[in-house]
């Protein structure tokens, strides 16, 4: 729409409206679209929320979906404008509202703009948040019991051999928390009792991990129990690269599946609000 003042022929006039109302529909699907990303992503965020530490993380698919309704909101009302413009008699009740409406297209537009920078910004948040609540979440592993971490143990088994991690930061975060259940251990065993007394809070830790962090593709069998000693294997040594182990923790590997998906999303976001100033 025109800011200043230009006088058009009932030809030219016809074309700009029809212009104007296609590609304020495109802008509606658009929308769709936007709204879409931020439903897909905060679907996303819901299937592993139990390895994160609060909800700052759907900040960025809320506003997503806000955005989306706006865009379509708005959109829409402006295709009705134009369509309405080919008659001089129906245009005439909307001349009221160009200004108001223009005012909040152009607040629209730096809130898309805003979001936009958003999904290039959370890495920082979405990094302290993925690193409490996996080292929280980690905690519960071998609690099956506890209400409301009944499934703590097949999530976080599910999530390291997806993204195929081990770990907070890495596979020795596993050696510093106890993640096998005391209706596993044998406490008449001599071996167990001195691990639990060699512990100031009492808890029994190994130097192993859960199956779930065994690369599949090691050419030999998954060395789970004793990683870090060396003359309990043969032909072993745990710092070189044939540890059959995954290295990369999961929080690394999350952050970087979450990060990259959100980057993906702002630079449509820009598309939209480019297509968006333009229109």
């Amino acid at each position: 729409m025109a800011v200043l003042k230009v006088k058009f022929n009932q030809k030219k006039r016809v074309k700009l409206a029809q212009g104007l109302w296609l590609m304020n529909w495109f802008s509606v699907f658009a929308g769709i679209l936007v709204f879409s990303m931020g439903l897909f992503l905060k679907v996303e965020l819901r299937k592993r929320s139990e390895v994160m530490d609060n909800s700052e993380s759907h900040f960025v698919p809320n506003s997503l979906i806000l955005m989306g309704i706006l865009s379509c909101a708005f959109n829409g009302f402006a295709g009705k404008i134009c369509y309405d413009s080919l008659d001089p008699a129906k245009f005439a009740k909307w001349k009221p509202f160009l200004k108001p409406y223009l005012a909040l297209c152009f607040f629209f537009n730096i809130l898309l703009f805003f979001v936009a920078l958003i999904c290039f910004l959370m890495r920082g948040s979405l990094d302290s948040t993925l690193a409490q609540g996996l080292k929280n979440g980690m905690k519960f592993y071998r609690d099956t019991d506890t209400p409301g971490r009944c499934f703590m143990k097949k999530t976080i088994d599910m999530l390291q051999i997806e993204f195929k991690c081990c770990g907070n930061n890495g596979f020795k975060d596993w050696f510093e928390i106890q993640w096998i259940s005391n209706r596993y251990l044998d406490f008449s065993s001599k071996e167990v009792k001195d691990r639990i007394k060699s512990n100031v809070d009492g808890r029994y830790l190994v130097d192993g991990v859960p199956f779930s962090c065994c690369n599949p593709s090691s050419p030999r069998p998954c060395i789970q129990y004793q990683v870090t000693n060396n003359s309990a294997h043969y032909s072993y040594d745990y710092q070189t690269e044939e540890l059959n182990l995954w290295r990369r923790g999961c929080r690394e590997a999350l952050l970087h599946y979450y990060s990259s998906m959100m980057s993906s999303m702002g630079i449509v976001i820009l598309l939209v609000w480019l297509f968006e100033v333009t229109l």
